[in-house]
């Protein structure tokens, strides 16, 4: 399977009968999968149809989806109102027995609201029904060009977080091969500070120093680390290869590509460590931030 984006874009539109109906369906990041639909009145009955679709094809992201209908080419019926019209009268006759006035002109009585109502031609049953399954099938045809863009949206980070990877594995065998993490280094640095230690002042123990600094010197050790790292590459790799909805796993990888780069960095003792720590640091981030916008 092919890794996916979680954004995406696709609009679709049609004819059925007198109906022009237009989709347009926006895609975004989202811990799961949720439609927010957006339909005219009436059209309602739509949304369970729409939301199986949208489950069997995306896996997670919040979907936009705008629908927008027209009625054209019907026309217009005008229709009197008749119980308005007969409160209108009846109002009319009550108050000229009270005052003095010119009888109402007819075209006065047309123009008060609600006496005349413009609406469309009643809509056939069969026309309803053929119209609805279009907008179904046009919602289908759209989610099919949003689950194509969002591929290949998701190729092209793809290729990005391979890249980051790259980096990760880079910095991780630098940091194998630093002088600096040698054991042997470590104890040197920590035996020449207990040497400045002890010719300062003879109250130290020399054989407690170096006790302590045999302990110090096994908790600098970054080999733990350093095979983690190697670990959690790998196993990222191996996700982006399988393609499919691979974002969560990967981002509680660069959970752990980032945890192991911050003990790196508080373990080590030595500049160079601390540097590659830090622009560990940084790619890794640069990895999970990519990493959000996979499905």
């Amino acid at each position: 399977m092919a890794l996916s984006s979680m954004t995406g874009f696709a609009r679709a539109d049609g004819v059925a009968g007198a109906y022009h109906w237009a989709w347009e369906l926006k895609s975004v990041n989202a811990k799961g999968l949720e439609l927010r639909l957006r339909v005219p009145a009436g059209w309602d009955a739509l949304e369970p149809p729409l939301r199986a679709r949208s489950a069997e094809a995306l896996a997670r992201g919040t979907v936009h989806a705008n629908l927008s209908v027209q009625r054209a080419g019907v026309p217009p019926v005008v229709r009197v109102n008749e119980p308005v019209l007969a409160a209108v009268l009846s109002t009319m006759r009550d108050v000229a027995r009270r005052i003095d006035a010119s009888p109402p002109a007819v075209d006065g009585i047309l123009g008060l609201k609600g006496v005349i109502e413009v609406i469309d031609e009643d809509e056939r049953e069969e026309d309803r029904r053929a119209a609805e399954a279009a907008v179904i099938a046009g919602f289908a045809a759209a989610l099919a060009s949003l689950v194509e863009m969002r591929r290949r949206e998701g190729q092209a980070l793809g290729a990005v977080l391979h890249a980051r990877l790259d980096e990760i594995a880079a910095l991780t065998a630098r940091g194998e091969a630093a002088p600096g993490r040698k054991p042997d280094a470590i104890k040197a640095r920590l035996a020449e500070q207990i040497a400045a230690l002890l010719e300062t002042s003879t109250r130290f123990d020399p054989d407690r120093l170096h006790q302590e600094a045999i302990l110090i010197a096994s908790k600098a050790d970054i080999r733990e680390e350093l095979d983690r790292l190697v670990a959690h590459v790998a196993q990222a790799r191996r996700l982006l290869d399988g393609g499919g909805s691979v974002g969560r796993k990967l981002d509680f990888l660069s959970q752990e590509l980032n945890r192991e780069s911050n003990t790196l960095c508080a373990k080590s003792n030595d500049v160079e460590l601390t540097n590659i720590g830090l622009e560990l640091k940084t790619v890794v981030e640069q990895f999970r931030e990519q990493v959000q916008n996979l499905e």
